[in-house]
C-alpha cells in the first residue's frame, strides 16, 4: 500500500497537459506599408555608387599620354587573349574614334590574321570603311572578302548593296556576274539561276542592263538547251574552250602584241590545267619583245615574265624553271637604257624563299650596280635588318646617301637605326651631315627629325641652337610656331620645377613671338595674314597657360578684320572686281592717322601762305 502510494515513480507522477493551441492575429496593422513603399526606401538608403570622375583633356600632350596609355591597354589585352574578338573590335573602333584610320586599319589587319574565316569581322572592317567614306579601301575590302570567303552570301551582297548606294550600277552588275559565275564554276545551278534572277529585279531600269540580260540568256542556253541537246557538262566545256582558244589564236595572230590577249588565252589554258599547254602559250608569249626600248612599252609586257615565273615557282613547283625564267627575264631588260625594280625584288625574294641568301645578296648587288633605285636599296637594307647584319645596313645606307644624297627620307632613316641600336652620337653626327647637304628634296621633314630627336633625348639647349640655325636659313611661320610650342612644352618637361621656373619656360615662349612677330612687322610687312595666324598661335597659348598666361597682352596686339575690292584687269574682257581680306594692326592704325595728320597741316600751312601773298 505504502509502495504503491508513497513511492511512486517519477514516470508515474508525470502527466501530459495538452498543448496550448496559437491563433494568429489576422486583423489589419494599424500602419499599412506597400511594396512599393519598401521599394523606395531600399533604395534611398543604397550608397550611390562610385563613378570615374570624367577626364578632360586639353592640350596636345595630355592627349597623346591618354592615346598612348590605350594604346599600350589594348595591346596588352591583344597579346593575352588573341582569340577574344571583341577585344579586337573594340581596339579598331577605338582608334577610329581617335580619326587615326592608319592605326584602325593595322588593328583590323592583325585581327584578321587571327580570324580571317570570321565574315563578321570582314563586316565590321567594312562598315568603317564605308562609314567614313574611304570608298576605295572598301572596295578592295570586299574583293579580298569575298574571294576569300565565297560561299557567305551576306558579303556578296554587302558589296552589291553599297556599289547600288554610290550609284555604281555597272560596277554592281558586274558583282553580280561574277557572283554568278562562281556558282556556276562549282556547279550550283539553282543558285547562280537566283542570282541572276535577283540583278535582273535590282538593275532592270539601267541603260546598260541588256548586258545583264544577255548573260542570263547565255546561262540558260548553256546549262539547259546544251545538255539537252549536245551530251553531259564535261563535253561543253570542252567545245567552249575548243571554241575560245580559236578565237584567242586569232587575235594573237592579228596583234602579237597584245599583251591582253596573250593574258586572256594564259588564263584559259590555266583553266584547264595542262601543263605543257600553259608552259608553251607563256613561251610564245613572252618572244613578242615591245619594238621600243621605251619603259611605258615593257610595263604590260613584263608582266608576262612575273607571272610565268611566279606559276612555276607556285602551281608547277619547278623552282630551277623559276629561277631560270628569271635569269632570262633580266638578261632582257635594256639595264642601260632603264631597269626594272620589281624584277630584282622578285627574284630576289624568290632566292629567300629557297633559303639562298647568297644568290639573293647578289642578285640585289647587281641591281644596285647597274640599275640603283630607291626601290632597291629600301628592300635590301630591310632583307638585312631582319636577318640583324648592322654593319652591312650602314654600308647600304652609305651607297644609299652616296647614290641620292639629297634624299631626306634615307637621312632620316639611317639616324633612325643608330638611334634603335642607341648610338646617339652616330645619329647626331648623320643629322649634321645630312642638313649640311647643298640640296636636299624636303628639307623640312629632315629638320623635323634633327629636332624630335634632341627633344626625346632631352636636350633642349641643342633643340634650342637647331632653332637658330633653321631661323637663320629660313623665317617660315611653322618654325616660329613650332619654336614657340617647343618653349611651352619644355615647361612641363621637367618632373620637379618651382613657379620661377615655369615663368622663365613661358617668358621663353614669349620672346619667341615677340622676335616673330618683329620679323614680319619690320622685315616682311606684306605677310599680313602669316602675321595675323601668328598672334592667333600666341593667344591660343596664354589661354593654354591659365592662370600664367597673359590675354591682354596679346589682345592688344590683334588686328582688325577689314573686308575689301580690287581691281583685276582682264586680257578678254573688262576688268573685275574681287573681295578679300585685309589685316589692320593697332601700329599702323596709328601711323596711317599720323600720316593723315601730316599731310593735313601741310596743306594748311600752304593754304595760309598762299592768301598772305
Amino acid at each position: 500500500m505504502a509502495s504503491s502510494l508513497g513511492y511512486l515513480t517519477r514516470k508515474e507522477t508525470e502527466v501530459k497537459l495538452p498543448k496550448a493551441t496559437w491563433v494568429k492575429n489576422k486583423t489589419p496593422a494599424p500602419i499599412q506599408i506597400t511594396a512599393e513603399q519598401i521599394l523606395r526606401e531600399a533604395r534611398e538608403r543604397q550608397e550611390s555608387e562610385f563613378k570615374l570622375p570624367k577626364q578632360k583633356i586639353s592640350d596636345p600632350t595630355e592627349l597623346a599620354d591618354y592615346r598612348l596609355r590605350k594604346r599600350k591597354e589594348y595591346e596588352s589585352l591583344v597579346s593575352r587573349v588573341s582569340w577574344n574578338k571583341s577585344v579586337w573590335v573594340k581596339y579598331a573602333k577605338w582608334e577610329e574614334s581617335q580619326e587615326d584610320f592608319k592605326r584602325a586599319r593595322s588593328v583590323w589587319e592583325r585581327a584578321l590574321d587571327h580570324h580571317c574565316r570570321d565574315h563578321t569581322m570582314w563586316l565590321k572592317y567594312a562598315d568603317m570603311e564605308m562609314k567614313n567614306k574611304f570608298v576605295n579601301h572598301a572596295r578592295n575590302l570586299w574583293d579580298r572578302a569575298v574571294d576569300l570567303l565565297p560561299r557567305v552570301d551576306q558579303l556578296w551582297y554587302k558589296y552589291i548593296h553599297m556599289e547600288e548606294m554610290l550609284g555604281n550600277v555597272a560596277g554592281a552588275r558586274q558583282i553580280f556576274e561574277r557572283f554568278a559565275k562562281f556558282e556556276m564554276k562549282n556547279g550550283e545551278i539553282g543558285r547562280a539561276r537566283d542570282c541572276y534572277e535577283r540583278a535582273a529585279d535590282k538593275l532592270s531600269g539601267d541603260e546598260e542592263a541588256e548586258h545583264l540580260f544577255v548573260a542570263f540568256a547565255e546561262f540558260e542556253e548553256k546549262f539547259l538547251a546544251f545538255e539537252k541537246q549536245y551530251g553531259d557538262k564535261g563535253g561543253i566545256e570542252d567545245a567552249i574552250v575548243g571554241k575560245r582558244r580559236f578565237q584567242c589564236e586569232d587575235e594573237v595572230r592579228k596583234n602579237p602584241l597584245s599583251y591582253d590577249t596573250w593574258f586572256e588565252y594564259i588564263r584559259l589554258e590555266e583553266s584547264v590545267g595542262n601543263k605543257e599547254g600553259i608552259r608553251e602559250v607563256y613561251e610564245r608569249a613572252i618572244v613578242n619583245v615591245p619594238p621600243a626600248e621605251e619603259k611605258r612599252y615593257w610595263q604590260r609586257y613584263i608582266y608576262l615574265w612575273i607571272n610565268y615565273a611566279l606559276y612555276e615557282e607556285v602551281q608547277a613547283q619547278d623552282m630551277e624553271r623559276a629561277r631560270d625564267v628569271y635569269r632570262e627575264c633580266l638578261k632582257l631588260i635594256p639595264h642601260k637604257k632603264f631597269s626594272i625594280a620589281k624584277i630584282w625584288l622578285l627574284a630576289a625574294q624568290f632566292e629567300i624563299r629557297q633559303l639562298r641568301i647568297k644568290e639573293a645578296r647578289l642578285l640585289l648587288g647587281q641591281a644596285i650596280g647597274r640599275a640603283p633605285k630607291d626601290k632597291v636599296f629600301k628592300k635590301y637594307i630591310e632583307i638585312e635588318l631582319h636577318l640583324g647584319n648592322i654593319d652591312r645596313c650602314r654600308k647600304l645606307y652609305e651607297k644609299y646617301l652616296e647614290w641620292s644624297p639629297e634624299n631626306c627620307y634615307a637621312w632620316s632613316k639611317f639616324a633612325e637605326l643608330e638611334r634603335s641600336l642607341n648610338e646617339m652620337e652616330r645619329a647626331r653626327a648623320i643629322f649634321e651631315l645630312a642638313i649640311d647637304q647643298p640640296s636636299l628634296d624636303m628639307p623640312e621633314l629632315l629638320w623635323k627629325a634633327y629636332i624630335d630627336f634632341e627633344i626625346s633625348e632631352g636636350e633642349f639647349e641643342r633643340t634650342r641652337a637647331l632653332f637658330e640655325r633653321l631661323l637663320n636659313r629660313t623665317k617660315h611661320l611653322k618654325v616660329w610656331i613650332s619654336f614657340a610650342k617647343f618653349e611651352a612644352s619644355a615647361m612641363g618637361s621637367e618632373v620637379e620645377q618651382d613657379i620661377v621656373q615655369t615663368k622663365n619656360y613661358l617668358q621663353r615662349a614669349r620672346d619667341v613671338f615677340e622676335r616673330a612677330v618683329s620679323y614680319f612687322r619690320n622685315s616682311a610687312p606684306e605677310l599680313k595674314e602669316e602675321r595675323a595666324m601668328l598672334m592667333e598661335e600666341w593667344l591660343t597659348m596664354e589661354s593654354g597657360f591659365g592662370e600664367l598666361g597673359d590675354i591682354n597682352l596679346v589682345r592688344s596686339k590683334l588686328p582688325k578684320k577689314l573686308k575689301k575690292r580690287r581691281k583685276i584687269d582682264m586680257e578678254d574682257g573688262p576688268s573685275m572686281y574681287e573681295e578679300y581680306i585685309d589685316y589692320l594692326f593697332p601700329g599702323e592704325t596709328q601711323s596711317t592717322n599720323l600720316k593723315i595728320l601730316e599731310a593735313a597741316y601741310k596743306w594748311k600751312k600752304q593754304r595760309v601762305a598762299s592768301e598772305e601773298d
